[in-house]
Protein backbone atom coordinates (compact mmCIF):
# COMPACT_ATOMS: atom_id res chain seq x y z
CA UNK A 1 0.00 0.00 0.00
CA UNK A 2 0.96 3.57 -0.67
CA UNK A 3 1.27 6.10 1.85
CA UNK A 4 -2.11 7.10 3.12
CA UNK A 5 -3.37 10.86 2.78
CA UNK A 6 -4.22 12.52 5.82
CA UNK A 7 -3.38 16.23 5.53
CA UNK A 8 -4.09 18.56 8.97
CA UNK A 9 -5.71 21.94 7.74
CA UNK A 10 -6.88 24.78 9.38
CA UNK A 11 -8.11 27.66 7.52
CA UNK A 12 -7.79 31.02 9.03
CA UNK A 13 -8.97 34.41 7.86
CA UNK A 14 -11.84 37.01 7.95
CA UNK A 15 -15.29 36.36 6.55
CA UNK A 16 -15.15 36.71 2.70
CA UNK A 17 -12.23 35.07 2.28
CA UNK A 18 -13.93 32.24 1.04
CA UNK A 19 -13.23 29.44 3.69
CA UNK A 20 -15.45 27.33 3.24
CA UNK A 21 -15.76 27.40 -0.11
CA UNK A 22 -12.23 26.35 -0.24
CA UNK A 23 -12.66 24.01 2.53
CA UNK A 24 -15.09 22.26 0.32
CA UNK A 25 -13.31 22.26 -2.51
CA UNK A 26 -10.01 20.61 -0.73
CA UNK A 27 -12.48 18.12 0.77
CA UNK A 28 -12.96 16.68 -3.13
CA UNK A 29 -9.38 17.42 -4.47
CA UNK A 30 -7.84 14.99 -5.16
CA UNK A 31 -4.13 15.80 -4.35
CA UNK A 32 -5.78 16.27 -0.99
CA UNK A 33 -8.26 13.75 -0.10
CA UNK A 34 -6.99 11.26 -3.10
CA UNK A 35 -8.94 10.56 -6.46
CA UNK A 36 -12.79 8.97 -5.78
CA UNK A 37 -15.46 7.69 -7.36
CA UNK A 38 -18.24 8.84 -5.32
CA UNK A 39 -18.36 11.67 -2.58
CA UNK A 40 -17.42 11.04 1.02
CA UNK A 41 -17.82 12.08 4.42
CA UNK A 42 -14.35 13.57 5.09
CA UNK A 43 -14.88 15.36 8.60
CA UNK A 44 -14.71 19.16 7.49
CA UNK A 45 -15.64 20.71 10.56
CA UNK A 46 -15.63 24.95 12.08
CA UNK A 47 -15.33 26.60 15.36
CA UNK A 48 -18.33 29.09 13.94
CA UNK A 49 -20.88 26.66 14.54
CA UNK A 50 -23.18 28.73 16.48
CA UNK A 51 -23.81 25.60 18.81
CA UNK A 52 -23.72 27.41 22.46
CA UNK A 53 -27.36 28.96 21.69
CA UNK A 54 -30.67 27.40 20.45
CA UNK A 55 -31.19 30.42 17.92
CA UNK A 56 -29.39 31.19 14.40
CA UNK A 57 -26.36 33.27 14.44
CA UNK A 58 -26.06 32.86 18.12
CA UNK A 59 -23.19 32.14 19.66
CA UNK A 60 -20.09 29.51 19.82
CA UNK A 61 -16.68 28.62 19.84
CA UNK A 62 -15.38 32.09 18.74
CA UNK A 63 -18.17 34.57 19.77
CA UNK A 64 -18.47 33.05 23.11
CA UNK A 65 -19.86 35.72 26.21
CA UNK A 66 -17.62 36.26 29.02
CA UNK A 67 -19.58 33.67 31.61
CA UNK A 68 -19.31 31.30 28.49
CA UNK A 69 -15.79 30.95 28.66
CA UNK A 70 -15.03 27.69 30.01
CA UNK A 71 -17.45 25.79 28.00
CA UNK A 72 -15.20 27.09 25.44
CA UNK A 73 -11.99 26.24 26.28
CA UNK A 74 -13.98 22.66 27.33
CA UNK A 75 -14.91 22.35 23.77
CA UNK A 76 -11.58 23.08 21.96
CA UNK A 77 -10.23 20.61 24.85
CA UNK A 78 -12.77 17.70 23.67
CA UNK A 79 -11.68 18.48 19.98
CA UNK A 80 -8.22 18.31 20.23
CA UNK A 81 -8.37 15.26 22.25
CA UNK A 82 -10.64 14.00 19.32
CA UNK A 83 -7.98 14.73 16.94
CA UNK A 84 -5.35 12.94 19.16
CA UNK A 85 -7.25 9.81 19.25
CA UNK A 86 -7.88 9.58 15.34
CA UNK A 87 -4.42 10.82 14.33
CA UNK A 88 -4.28 8.79 11.32
CA UNK A 89 -7.06 10.81 9.70
CA UNK A 90 -7.75 13.66 7.78
CA UNK A 91 -9.31 16.88 8.86
CA UNK A 92 -10.24 19.89 7.15
CA UNK A 93 -11.33 22.45 9.89
CA UNK A 94 -13.07 26.06 8.56
CA UNK A 95 -12.18 28.85 11.30
CA UNK A 96 -10.23 27.50 14.42
CA UNK A 97 -8.90 29.38 17.45
CA UNK A 98 -7.24 32.06 15.70
CA UNK A 99 -10.74 33.69 15.15
CA UNK A 100 -11.37 33.06 18.50
CA UNK A 101 -8.41 35.24 19.74
CA UNK A 102 -9.04 37.98 16.78
CA UNK A 103 -13.33 37.75 17.96
CA UNK A 104 -12.47 38.32 21.64
CA UNK A 105 -9.80 40.83 21.70
CA UNK A 106 -11.67 43.05 19.19
CA UNK A 107 -14.95 42.82 21.52
CA UNK A 108 -13.97 42.25 24.90
CA UNK A 109 -10.01 43.20 24.57
CA UNK A 110 -9.07 39.89 25.95
CA UNK A 111 -5.66 37.65 24.88
CA UNK A 112 -6.59 33.65 24.74
CA UNK A 113 -3.36 32.28 24.98
CA UNK A 114 -3.79 29.19 22.73
CA UNK A 115 -0.24 28.05 23.00
CA UNK A 116 -1.22 24.24 25.12
CA UNK A 117 -3.50 24.00 21.73
CA UNK A 118 -0.81 24.89 19.04
CA UNK A 119 1.26 22.79 20.51
CA UNK A 120 -0.94 19.76 19.72
CA UNK A 121 -1.98 20.78 16.52
CA UNK A 122 1.71 20.85 15.57
CA UNK A 123 2.87 17.66 16.88
CA UNK A 124 -0.02 15.97 14.87
CA UNK A 125 1.11 17.92 11.93
CA UNK A 126 -1.51 20.74 11.39
CA UNK A 127 -0.62 23.51 8.62
CA UNK A 128 -2.43 26.66 9.34
CA UNK A 129 -3.52 28.73 5.79
CA UNK A 130 -4.14 32.25 6.22
CA UNK A 131 -6.62 33.39 3.78
CA UNK A 132 -6.54 36.90 2.82
CA UNK A 133 -7.84 39.51 0.29
CA UNK A 134 -6.63 42.76 -1.27
CA UNK A 135 -9.34 45.48 0.70
CA UNK A 136 -10.82 46.65 -3.10
CA UNK A 137 -11.56 43.07 -3.43
CA UNK A 138 -14.04 42.72 -0.74
CA UNK A 139 -16.92 44.64 -2.89
CA UNK A 140 -17.05 42.15 -5.05
CA UNK A 141 -16.33 39.33 -2.86
CA UNK A 142 -19.48 40.55 -1.11
CA UNK A 143 -21.57 40.91 -4.21
CA UNK A 144 -21.33 37.52 -4.69
CA UNK A 145 -21.68 36.47 -1.31
CA UNK A 146 -24.98 38.46 -0.93
CA UNK A 147 -26.67 36.02 -3.61
CA UNK A 148 -26.96 33.22 -1.01
CA UNK A 149 -26.12 34.41 2.37
CA UNK A 150 -29.44 34.21 4.99
CA UNK A 151 -28.13 37.50 7.09
CA UNK A 152 -26.65 40.34 4.35
CA UNK A 153 -26.39 42.54 7.10
CA UNK A 154 -23.10 41.26 8.59
CA UNK A 155 -21.29 41.78 5.49
CA UNK A 156 -22.59 46.31 5.32
CA UNK A 157 -19.39 47.32 6.84
CA UNK A 158 -16.27 46.00 4.74
CA UNK A 159 -13.79 48.23 6.75
CA UNK A 160 -14.59 45.79 9.78
CA UNK A 161 -13.37 43.28 8.04
CA UNK A 162 -10.22 45.50 6.71
CA UNK A 163 -9.45 45.92 10.08
CA UNK A 164 -9.80 42.01 11.10
CA UNK A 165 -7.56 40.83 8.52
CA UNK A 166 -4.71 43.03 9.50
CA UNK A 167 -5.58 41.63 12.94
CA UNK A 168 -5.40 38.02 11.33
CA UNK A 169 -2.56 38.28 10.16
CA UNK A 170 -0.56 39.69 13.22
CA UNK A 171 -1.83 36.53 14.86
CA UNK A 172 -0.84 34.17 12.73
CA UNK A 173 2.72 35.42 12.87
CA UNK A 174 2.67 34.53 16.37
CA UNK A 175 1.44 31.08 15.35
CA UNK A 176 3.98 27.92 16.05
CA UNK A 177 1.89 25.69 12.87
CA UNK A 178 3.30 25.84 9.63
CA UNK A 179 1.52 28.61 7.60
CA UNK A 180 0.93 29.60 3.99
CA UNK A 181 -0.67 33.36 3.10
CA UNK A 182 -2.85 32.60 0.73
CA UNK A 183 -4.32 35.62 -1.39
CA UNK A 184 -7.99 34.95 -2.75
CA UNK A 185 -8.37 38.43 -4.34
CA UNK A 186 -8.62 37.17 -7.63
CA UNK A 187 -11.81 34.76 -5.88
CA UNK A 188 -9.83 31.41 -8.08
CA UNK A 189 -11.10 28.67 -5.90
CA UNK A 190 -9.59 26.06 -8.32
CA UNK A 191 -6.38 28.05 -8.24
CA UNK A 192 -6.18 28.41 -4.26
CA UNK A 193 -6.67 24.87 -3.76
CA UNK A 194 -4.04 24.04 -6.14
CA UNK A 195 -1.73 26.41 -4.39
CA UNK A 196 -2.35 24.57 -0.96
CA UNK A 197 -1.99 21.45 -2.23
CA UNK A 198 1.46 22.09 -3.65
CA UNK A 199 2.48 23.98 -0.17
CA UNK A 200 1.37 20.92 1.56
CA UNK A 201 3.15 18.41 -0.61
CA UNK A 202 6.32 20.50 -0.35
CA UNK A 203 6.43 20.60 3.43
CA UNK A 204 5.10 17.04 3.90
CA UNK A 205 1.60 17.76 5.33
CA UNK A 206 -0.29 15.29 3.45
CA UNK A 207 0.75 12.93 5.25
CA UNK A 208 0.85 11.75 9.34
CA UNK A 209 3.62 12.88 11.11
Amino acid sequence: MGDKLCPKIILAGTRLTFKTEIAFTLNEHPRIVGPRKYRYHSPLISAEWCAFTNFPWGRGMINFAPEEETLAMETYSTWMHLFELQRYYSWIIDRFHLSTRAHQLQIYDKSYDFTWLEERLYALGFHLVLCYRSPESFVAARTERLKVSGNPSQYDDLDQFVREQELMKQLASESILPTLHLDISDNDIPGATDRIADWLEQTGGLYAK
